[in-house]
């Protein structure tokens, strides 16, 4: 008879391996792109929020509709680092 410990060990990689082939997407590269600029855009807002888009409110919901509206506050506000952030997340 099994130990209660391999029983349990056994299930959690039974679990593993089927939760890891249903959670895997297939994105073509240009979607994949999409959620790089997407994220980029996020992280650029929460760090230049109170320097380029104070008139937003720090809780909204960045989308792929949002990009250019980033990119422009960054080229605009953000300095040099928000200029190549901005050629980044909008080319």
């Amino acid at each position: 008879m099994k130990r209660k410990e391999d029983q349990i060990r056994d299930y959690l990689a039974t679990i593993g391996r089927r939760g890891g082939q249903k959670s895997r997407r297939s994105l073509t590269s240009e979607q994949a792109r999409e959620m790089v600029r997407i994220r980029e855009a996020r992280r650029a807002f929460r760090k230049f929020h109170t320097q380029c888009f104070w008139y937003m409110a720090p809780t909204i919901r960045i989308t792929s509709a949002d990009l250019p509206d980033i990119a422009r506050g960054l080229r605009t506000y953000g300095g040099h680092e928000g200029y190549r952030l901005a050629a980044r997340i909008c080319p």
